[in-house]
């Protein structure tokens, strides 16, 4: 390894990315069912996740994406070609069907993992359900929990909130899911956001099931589509990425990949005053930075569960945006509000918004802005604010955008 690798500018790594992680496309270009598979292949995934504060995260991370995105072209792909499926990367997510082969290996580990850690803080009793279940699901076909029957776990699936913080599923529940990460079990479709479950075999297009790769191929295979979507990662980012992987098997392939001329090494400079933080790039990376385009100058809202953002470290050290999801944080500890998105504007993290689609309303209201420190609301910056709040009323069907009394909380 050279002793000082060739350094890429903060400002270079931003663009790198941005463009990796779809967002350098022109937002308004017409999006099919082909282009939106390609978009979530490039992608990798899409995390899922329950909050529905103005859109499910999955339809926010695509329509920031594209403008043109409509939730009914997520589901033809997931529920009638079967070329998406939902599984596990490091949270629930979408993941394109021909990835299939490498979940599972992941199954495999999963199989005793979660048995020893659901043992800890699920409700006893789930382990004795999971034959019962996976048996009437075989019987009957694709089922909810409520819809399991009592001799598969006492019929409704219910939950409740543990002391800890954890759902504390009903022993059925707790077996689908577990049915679910490890492999036997698929989600069919959703009804409302509740999932229906139904054999692997029954859901997973066959081609994608007839293969299991060998373990060394599954960690390069994690690894390298990993730096293809994070375009300059250090082994642990690359581990990180997917899940299903330890940072020392990425170590060891990064070394390999390295060692035969498949890698080089970049420092890649950061946007405060830290020295620059060395990483494993494609021999091509500076070739790719003569043809990168620029990111939309556009005001963007993204989710809070948007893969820009996912690994919180990388996003600060890249973006200087420090970031978190308050969700889980007490009310009166907040410092922004319950679920606030990050706004993205050209190559920069400018800010942060608190709205919320009041659907019996038929208003998007916006309680709070924030932007970072000297950043200005000027008037071409409003101008571009409102822009994206009218593309969200239009996206998500509310009939206005309401302002609260003071929603301007905080201007350098």
């Amino acid at each position: 390894m050279p002793a000082t690798p060739p350094l890429i500018r903060n400002a270079e790594a931003r663009r790198l990315f941005l463009a990796a992680q779809g967002l350098a496309n022109p937002p308004r270009r017409r999006l099919d069912h082909a282009g939106l598979q390609r978009l979530i292949d490039d992608l990798g995934f899409v995390q899922v996740d329950s909050i529905n504060a103005v859109e499910r995260a999955h339809h926010t991370i695509l329509f920031a994406r594209n403008q043109t995105y409509r939730q009914r072209q997520l589901t033809r792909l997931l529920e009638r070609e079967a070329s998406l499926f939902e599984n596990w990367t490091h949270d629930a997510s979408i993941i394109p069907a021909r990835f299939y082969p490498y979940w599972q290996p992941r199954f495999e580990r999963e199989r005793q993992r979660l048995l020893e850690r659901w043992r800890k803080w699920r409700r006893r009793g789930f382990e004795d359900t999971i034959g019962s279940v996976l048996g009437q699901i075989r019987a009957q076909g694709p089922l909810m929990a409520r819809q399991l029957t009592d001799n598969a776990g006492n019929g409704n699936g219910a939950r409740r909130k543990s002391g800890d913080g954890w759902w504390d599923w009903h022993p059925a529940k707790t077996a689908l899911e577990y049915l679910w990460r490890t492999g036997e079990l698929a989600v069919a479709r959703r009804e409302g956001f509740q999932k229906v479950y139904d054999l692997s075999e029954r859901v997973i297009p066959p081609e994608h099931r007839a293969h299991v790769p060998e373990h060394e191929d599954f960690v390069a295979w994690k690894c390298a589509q990993a730096l293809d979507r994070l375009v300059m990662a250090t082994p642990g980012e690359l581990a990180a990425f997917w899940g299903g992987i330890r940072p020392d098997e990425a170590k060891v392939w990064c070394a390999a990949a390295h060692e035969a001329g498949e890698l080089v090494e970049v420092a890649v400079e950061p946007a405060d005053d830290a020295p620059p933080r060395r990483a494993f790039a494609r021999p091509d990376i500076f070739e790719r930075l003569k043809a990168l385009p620029e990111p939309p100058e556009r005001l963007r809202a993204l989710s809070p569960f948007d893969p820009l953002l996912r690994d919180r470290k990388r996003a600060q050290r890249l973006f200087d945006f420090d970031y978190r999801i308050e969700i889980y944080v007490p009310e009166a500890k907040r410092k922004y509000g319950y679920y606030v998105f990050p706004l993205l504007e050209g190559a920069r993290l400018i800010g942060r918004l608190d709205m919320k689609h009041h659907r019996q309303d038929g208003e998007l209201r916006v309680a709070g802005l924030w932007l970072e420190p000297k950043v200005k609301l000027t008037r071409g910056r409003r101008a571009r604010l409102e822009a994206e709040l009218e593309r969200q009323r239009r996206f998500t069907g509310a009939e206005r955008v309401v302002f609260a009394d003071g929603w301007i909380r905080s201007l350098a």
